[in-house]
C-alpha cells in the first residue's frame, strides 16, 4: 500500500469537519499555536514534560528523558501524589485558546479527541457558555480507579456517573487531563493497564465506539513516532468509518510511514500554522 500525500487541503477536509462526519484529533503540538505558549509555556511534547516532572525529582539519569519511566520513578519512589503534583503544576496555567482552538470548539463534533494533558480546548468549549451541549470523558489510572477506565464530566466540569444524551460535542481525553479532576494517564504502570485491554476495548468509552462508526479522523498537531501514540490512535480509529487525514509537514520517519499506510491515513504535508489560517479563515462552522 503506498501513502497518499496531499500539499493542499482537500476540500473533503473542511467539508467533513463543518458536517460532523470528521472528527479531530489534537494532540500536543497544536500548543504551538497558542498566543500565551511563548509568555507562559507549558509542556508541550513528551521530553519537554519529563524535564519538567524531573526538574525537582531526582531521577536516574538514563530514564531522566523517558516520560513514562521518569513518571514510573516518581511514583515508585516519592508515591503517586508527588506525581501528580508534578503533574498539576506543569499544567497549572491553562494556554490561551488559538483561532484553530476556537475554531474547533465551535464545529459539530460528535466526538472530539484530544490526546495531551492540557485544558487549552475545555477553555475554548467553555467560552461557548450555553450555545453548545457538550461533555467530557478521561481516560482514569488503575492505581487511582481500579476497576473504572474512564470519567465523565460535564461542561461546568461536574462529575457526571454516565454520559448526557443530550451532549451533542462529546470531548475524550484518553490520557486524562489537568482539568477538571486531575485524572493522569503517564507512568508505564497506567499505560500498561490500558494496552492489556485495549485491544478488546474495554478503556474505550461505549459512547466514542458508538460515534465513531460513523466518523473519519483529522489529526492535528500529532506525531505517529512513539509506540503510545500510534497505539491509542490505532485502537481508537478501529471500527471507524473513515476516511483520516493527519496533517503532518515533516518527512514521516519510518514508523510513522507504517502506520501511516496501514491505516490509510492520507497525509497533509502543510504546516499545522498554515492549515490553521486555512480552516479559520474559511467560513465558520455551521
Amino acid at each position: 500500500m503506498s501513502q497518499a500525500v496531499l500539499n493542499e487541503i482537500p476540500d473533503a477536509v473542511l467539508t467533513g469537519l463543518r458536517a460532523g462526519t470528521l472528527a479531530p484529533y489534537l494532540g500536543p503540538g497544536l500548543l504551538a499555536l497558542s498566543p500565551s505558549q511563548a509568555s507562559q509555556p507549558v509542556p508541550a511534547d513528551p521530553p519537554a514534560l519529563a524535564a519538567v516532572l524531573t526538574a525537582k525529582v531526582s531521577v536516574p539519569g538514563k530514564i531522566k528523558n523517558k516520560l513514562t519511566q521518569a513518571a514510573q520513578f516518581i511514583e515508585n519512589f516519592k508515591h503517586r501524589k508527588t506525581l501528580i503534583t508534578g503533574m498539576n503544576l506543569a499544567y497549572a496555567f491553562t494556554p490561551e485558546p488559538s483561532a484553530l482552538h476556537r475554531w474547533i470548539a465551535a464545529l459539530p463534533a460528535p466526538v472530539i479527541v484530544d490526546a495531551w494533558y492540557d485544558g487549552t480546548l475545555r477553555a475554548a468549549m467553555t467560552e461557548r457558555g450555553a450555545q453548545a451541549s457538550w461533555g467530557e470523558v478521561q481516560g482514569l489510572s488503575q492505581s487511582e480507579h481500579f476497576g473504572t477506565w474512564v470519567g465523565w464530566y460535564g461542561a461546568d466540569g461536574s462529575a457526571q456517573p454516565d454520559p448526557d444524551p443530550s451532549w451533542t460535542t462529546l470531548l475524550y481525553k484518553p490520557w486524562g487531563g489537568r482539568a477538571p479532576a486531575s485524572n493522569y494517564l503517564i507512568s508505564d504502570s497506567d499505560f500498561v493497564e490500558v494496552l492489556t485491554e485495549i485491544d478488546i476495548q474495554t478503556p474505550i468509552p461505549a459512547l466514542v465506539q458508538e460515534r465513531r462508526a460513523s466518523l473519519g479522523f483529522v489529526f492535528l498537531g500529532c506525531r505517529f513516532n512513539d509506540q503510545l501514540a500510534r497505539s491509542f490512535a490505532r485502537q481508537i480509529m478501529k471500527r471507524s468509518g473513515g476516511p483520516h487525514y493527519a496533517v503532518l509537514p515533516d518527512e514521516p520517519t519510518r514508523m510513522e510511514l507504517r502506520f501511516l499506510e496501514e491505516q490509510g491515513i492520507t497525509r497533509i504535508a502543510l504546516p499545522l500554522a498554515e492549515v490553521a489560517a486555512q480552516l479559520t479563515g474559511a467560513a465558520q462552522p455551521a
